[in-house]
């Protein structure tokens, strides 16, 4: 049974947040409560172990952001003890739950975005923020991170790189600021200057998610640059021999170095079809770290998500 936490907040009646705002979840009513739920508002899923200390800092500030946006996002706390087979499911998805607490937004029906580890309350309020502007919401202020990743999304990787910058000289333990410094420079090629900078994280947020994505993304860069040149090659090897696995992983990883992210994913997909557990699922794996490296928000990796757990849950 749901247990519905009354989010009363002072100020105005008016200002509270609706009744179910905020539930307990498991995966009988995972469905309706995130999947269907998010097709109306945006889905914070709180992934949560009793025995997991930063949970206890966590939870309380989501449930105080979530309150404060009066209805316009709902949260679903999830305790992955009592319910391993949805983690197991949602797992073979690629999402990260191997660790707690972790953090997922469903917008509708799909995963928007997600984040790890317990982040303070303004970092919270930032990250509900975004999902409600992706989601069309009204934004009450506007935050140097949005402004960066509104310049990647233009192609503006000059003007993300200074806005980065500036983000992670005030914070110098953000994260998702310091990883964007390090993408950006990847993309104006500065290969061993980005490194450098992930290199230079403090101990704090040296292995962040968003660090170790941004690391993954150089190394893809570096091995795919090798493999650019013999695509025709892994082709050849492929349609002589379908099953050829090895050729499809090497024709992805060179494909996505190429900038033909659908294709690499569509490639991987295949190999998964034919065979998921060849090599221990070598492609599976494959694929996630392109998620990884790519980014959780690019559109290759949500178009991958779907079609990996189409194949999956077939």
């Amino acid at each position: 049974m749901d247990v519905i936490i009354d989010p009363t907040r002072q100020g105005a009646p008016a200002a509270a947040a609706p009744e179910g705002v905020i539930k307990d979840g498991d995966q009988k009513t995972f469905m309706q409560d995130v999947i269907e739920a998010s097709r109306q508002v945006p889905v914070l899923v709180d992934f949560w172990a009793t025995w997991c200390g930063p949970c206890k800092t966590l939870t309380p500030a989501l449930e105080k952001v979530v309150n404060a946006a009066a209805g316009r996002v709902r949260l679903v706390k999830v305790d992955i003890d009592q319910n391993r087979s949805l983690v197991a499911q949602l797992t073979q998805m690629g999402l990260p739950l191997q660790s707690v607490p972790t953090v997922v937004a469903f917008w509708q029906g799909q995963i928007l975005d997600l984040f790890q580890g317990a982040l303070p309350e303004s970092e919270v309020k930032r990250f509900v923020e975004s999902l409600l502007k992706a989601a069309g919401g009204q934004m009450p202020t506007a935050d140097l991170l949005a402004e960066a990743e509104a310049a990647v999304a233009e192609g503006d990787h000059a003007g993300a790189l200074e806005i980065f910058g500036a983000l992670s000289q005030q914070e110098p333990e953000n994260a998702k600021a310091l990883a964007g410094v390090a993408r950006a420079l990847l993309v104006l090629g500065e290969e061993e200057q980005a490194l450098a900078v992930l290199d230079s994280a403090p101990a704090k947020i040296k292995e962040a998610p968003e660090l170790s994505a941004a690391r993954s993304a150089i190394e893809l860069e570096i091995e795919g640059r090798r493999a650019r040149d013999q695509l025709a090659q892994f082709q050849a090897r492929i349609d002589a021999d379908p099953d050829d696995h090895a050729a499809r992983i090497d024709l992805a990883i060179a494909q996505s170095a190429s900038g033909e992210r659908d294709a690499a994913v569509d490639t991987l997909i295949e190999a998964v079809r034919r065979d998921r557990a060849w090599n221990e699922e070598a492609a599976r794996k494959q694929l996630l770290k392109l998620f990884e490296a790519w980014g959780f928000e690019d559109p290759a990796s949500k178009a991958g998500r779907r079609k990996l757990s189409a194949v999956i849950f077939r």
